[in-house]
């Protein structure tokens, strides 16, 4: 394999690995600043003891990500020199901006968080998590706005053979990003009230802590009905701005290889990307990725042959990330209303929670192939329309990559599984008497 194919597995692994722990710590750095706002408001002792307990989990996973992201910066100076050299301009001010302010912020709120019981009122307590949950989504922020200029790529200049910042305010504002934002936000959300309903029905299938639990799976349940159906509709958005900045890829995700008016989308497919053509076709819905693309049955759809061979995504990777995707999260809501409808008779409902329970894998799944689609559907380009992917590569041996990839699996396995344990041995354990 040559060196381009292993930076970007090296960087692939990194960086999914990563994110199985992001999108909990976002999401439950709220729900238990919630839960502690709860406690600081009634006195209730069963609000405490959840915030204690599911911000333990949070603590663990919160550690992990910390790890894990450090070595993905230095990548892009050990694997990516070429492009930093090209657009550190712009994209190192704003992981600059996410490491000196939000990340110092929520580690320093976080660590008198955690040393603060007994030295702040429960409402000053109670902030510092507010404070931890805000600085943790502003991370988010920074960072997905650098993802999103590479998605769409505005406010610089070409100058002396790099991309130099003229615009922040167009950096910053950028819709793809935004819109990035908000699904990557909304899906970490949705991701936490899983983790919290389904670690709750497994103690209430076992009649255990029935109070405490059945507390922490209607608000895991409230905050999965609110976010599942947001990231449904913001979907949608993103995908009609897919559309328009990055047509190729939008054909891609439904292997459509003609250029056509009332645009179908096929229930199953199966392309052939040296042909040019599906070898399966089978369900066809005519003019439906039209009016996912542009809210019109009838608008054209560019295909795939529009656009040269060395500038199109890999459609079968696209294709089936996209489906998956689009899948789970239409199953999600569908859940989410069911659940809303049975919150009151939780004991009652052995089967439903034991689906929570063994669905706690499912939004993971999701997000991650999602980022699948994001960025593989982005080839060959680096940064969209500027910077392909082989220009951006070290100039490094593919040796060097092969070791440095083989002992980021083996660290990273060995570090997930230590942490998965601690948070599977904290959930099953259950709240402190």
């Amino acid at each position: 394999m040559d060196v381009v194919l292993l930076s970007r597995l090296q960087f692939a692994a990194a960086t999914m690995f990563h994110f199985l722990f992001v999108p909990l710590t976002l999401g439950l750095s709220i729900m238990v600043a919630i839960m502690e706002t709860q406690y600081a408001r009634t006195k209730d002792e069963t609000y405490l003891k959840m915030t204690k307990f599911w911000g333990k989990i949070f603590l663990i996973n919160f550690a992990l990500g910390v790890v894990t992201g450090i070595t993905l910066e230095f990548q892009f100076g050990t694997n990516w020199s070429r492009y930093s050299a090209f657009v550190g301009d712009i994209f190192g001010s704003l992981l600059a901006i996410e490491a000196s302010a939000a990340f110092f912020l929520e580690s320093t709120f976080l660590g008198i968080w955690i040393f603060g019981w007994k030295k702040l009122s429960a409402k000053m307590h109670a902030a510092c998590m507010w404070m931890v949950a805000v600085a943790s989504s502003l991370s988010a922020v920074w960072i997905i706005t650098a993802n999103g200029w590479m998605q769409h790529p505005v406010g610089f200049d070409i100058r002396n053979g790099r991309a130099e910042l003229v615009d922040f305010a167009a950096v910053v504002f950028n819709k793809f990003a935004i819109l990035q934002l908000m699904h990557t936000l909304f899906s970490a959300y949705l991701l936490s009230a899983f983790v919290v309903m389904g670690i709750s029905a497994y103690h209430l299938l076992k009649k255990q802590h029935v109070e405490f639990f059945t507390r922490s799976f209607k608000l895991g349940l409230a905050f999965g009905l609110i976010f599942s159906i947001l990231t449904v509709v913001e979907g949608d958005m993103h995908a009609v701005h897919v559309t328009e900045t990055q047509p190729a890829k939008l054909a891609a995700m439904e292997a459509l290889w003609e250029t056509t008016t009332e645009a179908p989308i096929y229930l199953l497919a199966l392309p052939d990307e040296e042909q040019e053509k599906n070898i399966i076709e089978i369900g066809k819905i005519p003019g439906l990725l039209s009016f996912l693309g542009h809210h019109d049955i009838h608008a054209e759809v560019r295909g795939l042959k529009d656009f040269p061979r060395d500038e199109r995504p890999p459609v079968l990777i696209s294709l089936i990330s996209f489906r998956v995707m689009v899948g789970l999260g239409t199953l999600f809501p569908l859940m989410m209303i069911y659940g809303w409808f049975r919150r009151n008779k939780l004991m009652e409902s052995p089967n439903f929670l034991r689906v929570m329970l063994f669905s706690i894998p499912l939004p993971y799944i999701a997000i991650q192939l999602g980022w699948v689609l994001a960025e593989v559907g982005r080839q060959p380009w680096i940064v969209y329309g500027l910077m392909k992917t082989s220009d951006a590569v070290s100039p490094i041996a593919s040796s060097q990559v092969l070791t440095t990839l083989v002992g980021f699996i083996l660290v990273y396995g060995l570090l997930g599984i230590f942490g998965y344990y601690l948070m599977i041995r904290h959930a099953r354990k259950g709240p402190a008497l």
